[in-house]
């Protein structure tokens, strides 16, 4: 079986280190400037994990000025081979109530000034033109194994979604909110673009877990999104998603990714046009 290596990366609230054992940090630099903060390397059951803040442990980068591509380029050459990220959202839908857990399959992208490839033509970076297949954006197997790892422990998730992701910081207008909901969406966050294309365009598998925090502003009732209502959602669910972390990845490690891990590494060749 392949040896796994697991990138874990934090959204607000889910950066605790404490949940990796023999915890060590190393502050590395990549070719597209310096990741959000320090990885953290450790173990999770038995199982190497590195661990890193997406927007820095002092939460002082807002989705925008998340240097996406240092942080995708960090956790490859530290060795990843899977990715899990999480994140805090808002619901588009009645079905999916703050505090819930969704493990997401597909998202709409609404950002406007993030880089979305490592083949940029600029010097240092790799040659060529990244045309990467979005379909299925998020893994399929890790998906199916985070799905079956939380009904095994009794923690409830839902299968599926899309998530809209906007550029932020600000939240929606209530026009806004409601497109998004008639253009499919059942979540909005702000960060899960760039970071799926990325693993993908350096063959990383990658799935996400997100929490329901709010409403957005699209209801005619109940409380409109607000950073103080993110929070105590956020702070009252949290351990759910740390405790789901640490029944995941030692299930992870029981499968074979050999050929999982080579589809996509190829599929990252296949997808780049070089120069003549």
């Amino acid at each position: 079986m392949a040896q796994i290596k697991i990138g874990i990366i934090g959204g607000s609230g889910l950066d605790d280190p404490d949940i990796l054992k023999n915890r060590i940090e190393k502050s590395v630099s990549t070719p597209y400037g310096e990741p959000s903060d320090v990885m953290i390397l450790g173990e999770i059951g038995g199982v190497v994990c590195v661990l890193l803040a997406r927007h820095g442990r002092k939460h002082d980068k807002m989705p925008g000025n998340v240097n996406y591509r240092a942080n995708i380029w960090a956790l490859k050459e530290e060795g990843c081979t899977h990715i899990i990220a999480t994140n805090a959202c808002g619901s588009l839908r009645e079905t999916i109530p703050p505090g819930s857990l969704v493990i997401v399959d597909g998202f709409l992208d609404r950002t406007t000034k993030r880089q979305q490839t490592f083949y940029d033509g600029e010097s240092g970076h790799p040659p060529g033109v990244c045309h990467m297949p979005m379909e299925p954006a998020f893994h399929p197997l890790m998906r199916q194994v985070i799905l079956e790892a939380a009904c095994g422990a009794k923690i409830k998730v839902l299968n599926g979604g899309c998530i809209v992701v906007i550029e932020g910081p600000r939240y929606s207008s209530k026009m806004e909110s409601n497109m998004y909901r008639l253009l499919g969406g059942d979540l909005i966050g702000m960060t899960t673009v760039p970071e799926v294309v990325l693993a993908k365009e350096v063959g990383l598998l990658y799935a996400v877990i997100a929490m329901a925090t709010d409403w957005d502003c699209w209801r005619d009732s109940g409380e409109k999104v607000s950073h103080d209502a993110v929070l105590k959602v956020f702070q009252e669910n949290v351990k759910k998603i740390l405790s789901l972390l640490q029944i995941i990845i030692p299930k992870m490690a029981q499968e074979n990714w050999c050929e999982a891990i080579e589809e996509m590494q190829k599929l990252a060749k296949d997808s780049v046009v070089l120069p003549n």
